[in-house]
């Protein structure tokens, strides 16, 4: 597909983004839409698929391996020069039909399974915006955007889960997923001011639940307490990631914003 015509607000024609993340169902999006947008897209992520079009590289890469980034970046630089944007898109949570093990009671959650989620979610932003930051930092130009959840602003409703149960499975929504995605707001907030004067914003973009195929009872309940009344479709995000990579939002740093389907404004 071409790319189309960018509003000059909103143009990131040549700009080289890095998306972490990037085969994931959301990652994906935000990969096509800045492509489409006339952006080169540097796809990170742990398992490596050929290239789908132009403007595109795909690169092998582990968030938690500091050295792993660095190659990566060496090999966007010698492709395409210095990235200007970062999206830190790549995380883990326990989904839904995730082992019990993961999702019982807090005081029998597996302390492997929350290092795994700090490690990645919270080490893995960390170790991204070093590299990637600060090489963007060196050349005083850089968007990042962090990808939040409505579940570092508040804590999971555990009544959504009462279907299961009901049906005599011990289930909670655990809590390592939260408290990582609530560390990337004052992360955000620390690296703004810290590369305020290196031309380098940094913003977190806070999400709610997108549609994924989840069974019905799931669905049922979760859309019912959200305002909007139904989960988000995986494109429905695309928009505000394309707001803060672009000079639409020149003027904003250290900020959170919130596309949540109205999920915090209860």
């Amino acid at each position: 597909m071409e790319p189309v015509t960018p509003d000059p607000l909103f143009d990131l024609t040549d700009r080289v983004v890095v998306v972490t993340g990037g085969l994931g169902q959301l990652g994906r999006s935000y990969a096509k839409a800045l492509r489409e947008r006339g952006a080169r897209v540097a796809i990170l992520d742990l398992r490596a698929e050929p290239a789908e079009a132009e403007r595109v590289l795909t690169i092998p890469a582990d968030v938690a391996d500091r050295s792993s980034l660095e190659r990566a970046l060496a090999t966007i630089e010698a492709a395409w020069g210095t990235p200007y944007g970062l999206v830190n898109n790549a995380a883990l949570d326990s989904p839904p039909n995730a082992p019990a093990g993961e999702n019982g009671p807090f005081e029998e959650y597996p302390e492997s399974s929350w290092d795994r989620v700090i490690e990645v979610n919270v080490k893995g932003v960390f170790l991204c915006c070093q590299v990637f930051g600060g090489a963007m930092a060196r050349v005083g130009e850089g968007s990042i955007v962090n990808i939040g959840s409505i579940y570092g602003l508040v804590s999971p409703v555990q009544d959504i889960y009462e279907y299961r149960r009901e049906r005599g499975e011990t289930f909670f929504k655990p809590a390592a997923y939260a408290t990582s995605k609530s560390a990337l707001l004052n992360l955000t907030r620390y690296l703004a001011t810290y590369w305020a004067r290196k031309g380098v914003r940094v913003n977190n973009l806070t999400l709610a639940g997108v549609f994924n195929d989840q069974e019905e009872a799931f669905l049922e309940a979760y859309q019912e307490r959200m305002p909007i009344g139904r989960m988000a479709r995986e494109d429905e995000y695309d928009g505000a990631v394309l707001f803060l990579l672009s000079r639409a939002s020149s003027y904003m740093t250290g900020a959170n914003l919130v596309v949540d389907g109205g999920w915090t404004a209860w």
